[in-house]
């Protein structure tokens, strides 16, 4: 399967952001997009999610071959695409617990119970050396910048997307917790998951090794390469 972004073009409150971008992900590829502040990336993210803010001028985003451009974010779920946020939403009054099971009993047709639920939960837990007490507390609520992009790694995990989409969930975290959560997007690589990881920086591709790297700007992808590519933005900037 393949996530396709055809010659796609969004505004957001009548500003041109992405202008004619193209991009395949595949099942079992990881690829980079890198860029500066303001380059376009987390509007394609959003755009890619069917988020309502986001104004698709043209071009299509296609799962499989089928046209999705025109769905929900909720039918794009269930059509295998996530998207881990760059600044998670706090939600009170939802456990971090009846969220997750909620949402992955949304997405198939034999849902859990709690106790099997539970079960897979705390396994995915440890996985990110996360307290299991986070299950019983709101929602991203009282959560540090760190223990936000876990949780959203976390949901991730349990939820087993084909598609993930992951925008700057790098960002903020210390050097414990970028190892931490690399370690989870590690875990979910294979054959049956496409991974795009959106980054301003090389530091969290020292631990996930991509297959292709883009670099965006001003709403277009200017240069493509392998990992090279990456390493040498670090050493140079985005020229």
């Amino acid at each position: 399967m393949e996530l396709e972004i055809k010659d796609l073009y969004v505004s957001i409150g009548g500003k041109d952001i992405v202008k004619g971008l193209s991009l395949t992900l595949a099942q079992g590829e990881v690829i980079a997009l890198m860029g500066p502040n303001g380059s376009g990336k987390s509007t394609l993210a959003s755009a890619i999610m069917g988020d309502p803010h986001c104004d698709v001028q043209s071009g299509k985003i296609l799962v499989n071959g089928e046209d999705i451009t025109g769905l929900s974010p909720d039918k794009r779920a269930q059509k295998g695409i996530f998207l881990s946020f760059q600044y998670p939403k706090e939600i009170t009054g939802v456990t971090l617990a009846n969220f997750l099971r909620t949402s992955y009993n949304s997405l198939r047709e034999n849902p859990l119970g709690v106790m099997d639920f539970q079960k897979l939960l705390k396994e995915k837990m440890h996985d990110l050396q996360m307290d299991s007490q986070f299950t019983k507390r709101y929602l991203n609520e009282g959560f540090s910048g760190g223990e936000k992009k876990r949780t959203e790694i976390l949901q991730m995990m349990v939820l087993e997307p084909t598609f993930a989409i992951l925008d700057e969930t790098d960002s903020g975290l210390d050097v414990d917790a970028l190892r931490i959560v690399a370690h989870g997007i590690n875990a979910m690589k294979g054959p049956k998951r496409g991974i795009l990881i959106i980054t301003h920086y090389h530091r969290i591709l020292d631990y996930i090794s991509p297959d292709k790297v883009f670099i965006m700007k001003d709403g277009k992808i200017v240069k493509s390469g392998g990992h090279d590519l990456a390493i040498e933005v670090e050493k140079k900037g985005y020229q």
